[in-house]
């Protein structure tokens, strides 16, 4: 059972990483599809950089930089030149893809590396010894400590602070928040990099943590069930994450069948992740309000309307 759960909170972190990072773009009001292509742009991004320095953190500072310049790219397209945000999210998606695979076998000389340096897990005195729990969350690398506190630290954020007012304000009434002084473009600018930030740190667990190398489209569609958690959690922080595990033992547990040997087809296994997430946004169907100019172009008020 222990191994089950840890196996669910592994699987979860670089979905949350990535429901997170969507969590504040789309908060802004910018719809965020690139989160697969952000994620395996990070991914790429901190094992190319391990694989040359053999240093982790040089590779988690690589993601960081890599996600956030897609996201940047994103914030042109959809918030500068007013492109429709969801062809502009595909659209990355497909270049990250292509990108990094064609990047993968010139920078490792194959589709995949070999092993790389990997995050160690650190363990908290004392609270490491707690049974059940210590092992189970004290007992875990950097990368997970940070995401427990960036969750927390964005609910606090978002939901108790003026930059949260205003950033929410932005997403739901982007005229009134023009009127009231603030710069909507700024504001989803820096949601939407920030975002990819966090996105691209998800795709460095991945390759840095998980596996410890890097493989063309290792994120298998991962960005996408980023996207149902965020709408399940209803666009918030914790609600968000606790869809994330959800997934993650969804997948844990598809896992541990296929070590089993059940005579199942290893390919309806390799579904269930992505069909809870499609049975969860059925059962939220005209339950869930995301915010209200999501996806909708804004027109300074000097030169049009919304």
């Amino acid at each position: 059972m222990f191994d089950y759960l840890a196996s669910s909170l592994r699987l979860a972190v670089p979905l949350a990483y990535a429901a997170l990072g969507g969590l504040y773009s789309e908060r802004s009001g910018v719809l965020n599809i690139a989160l697969e292509g952000m994620l395996i742009t990070g991914a790429f991004a901190s094992a190319a950089a391990t694989f040359y320095t053999e240093n982790v953190w040089f590779g988690v500072f690589a993601a960081l930089i890599a996600g956030g310049l897609v996201g940047l790219l994103h914030a042109f397209l959809s918030v500068s030149l007013r492109v429709d945000q969801l062809v502009s999210g595909l659209a990355i998606n497909l270049v990250a893809a292509g990108l990094t695979s064609f990047l993968a076998r010139l920078v490792f000389h194959g589709s995949s590396t070999q092993r790389l340096v990997g995050i160690e897990p650190i363990m908290i005195p004392g609270l490491a010894n707690i049974p059940l729990i210590g092992s189970l969350l004290f007992q875990q690398d950097i990368l997970v400590y940070l995401l427990l506190t960036l969750v927390f630290l964005s609910t606090y954020i978002l939901f108790h602070t003026s930059l949260g007012l205003t950033l929410r304000a932005v997403g739901e009434y982007p005229k009134a928040a023009e009127t009231a002084g603030v710069s909507v473009q700024r504001v989803r600018y820096i949601a939407v990099v920030i975002g990819g930030c966090l996105v691209g740190c998800g795709g460095a667990d991945l390759s840095l943590v998980q596996v410890k190398y890097f493989a063309e489209g290792m994120t298998a569609g991962k960005g996408f069930i980023a996207i149902a958690a965020i709408i399940f959690g209803r666009w918030h922080p914790l609600g968000s994450a606790l869809a994330c595990l959800l997934f993650g033992a969804t997948e844990a547990l598809q896992l541990r069948i296929q070590a089993l040997g059940v005579n199942i087809p290893y390919q309806f296994l390799m579904m269930l992740p992505y069909a809870i997430a499609i049975l969860a946004l059925i059962g939220l169907a005209g339950k869930c309000k995301p915010p209200a100019a999501l996806g909708v172009p804004y027109f300074q008020q000097n030169r049009g309307r919304q």
